[in-house]
């Protein structure tokens, strides 16, 4: 098992992380939360790391701290959530906003998020309430992981954050409203993703 990874990072395309260990590149997804954390390409950083083995594929997940994998395969537990739901649910709440809404059994906020019905968000509250009592949320990721990223070209920025939201389950139209519906001259394609999915589940 893989629990973790410190490298160099050589490609980020959320939601795709391509780290380099030792001249090994390891091809990581990883939760929109984490990807607000990562370094520009060429900097070091630590991933915690979680392997899904299935018959077709070994797919590999990364996450700027140990609460985000902890909830992550938290989430995994829950019938019907697969490791694709379990990311986008990452993706559209840092851990602390969902955490709140497991345990305050805010339906409503959780049914913004893409691919969760009602039953589904349902099912998240009574199969996670009782993992949750109490949950540290406090946690600092990564040192490495801290440094933000620079800006690119606000036409490039937009598309990747388009991709991103698709990749996630968005669909396509929605994904292209809520990005063009934020995005500004001088943010990056991170700052575009995170304003995109904060007006997705207001």
């Amino acid at each position: 098992m893989i629990g973790r990874l410190r490298g160099i990072v050589l490609v980020k395309q959320p939601p795709h992380i391509l780290l380099d260990v030792q001249g090994v590149g390891y091809e990581l997804e990883a939760p929109m939360t984490t990807f607000y954390k990562t370094p520009e390409v060429g900097a070091e950083m630590q991933l915690f790391t979680h392997l899904a083995v299935r018959e077709d594929a070994h797919l590999l997940f990364g996450f700027a701290s140990e609460g985000e994998r902890r909830l992550f395969r938290a989430l995994l537990k829950v019938n019907g959530v697969g490791a694709r739901t379990a990311l986008t649910i990452l993706s559209g709440m840092e851990v602390e906003m969902l955490v709140q809404c497991i345990q305050g059994a805010d339906v409503q906020r959780l049914v913004r998020l893409p691919g969760i019905g009602k039953k589904t968000a349902e099912r998240l509250i009574v199969e996670l309430r009782d993992r949750v009592v109490d949950w540290d949320t406090s946690e600092a990721t990564t040192d490495s992981a801290a440094r933000a990223s620079k800006a690119t070209g606000p036409g490039h920025a937009a598309d990747e954050a388009v991709s991103a939201l698709i990749a996630l389950g968005y669909k396509p139209q929605e994904a292209s409203r809520f990005v063009h519906g934020v995005a500004q001259d001088g943010m990056t394609s991170e700052e575009i993703i995170r304003e995109a999915l904060k007006a997705s589940i207001r």
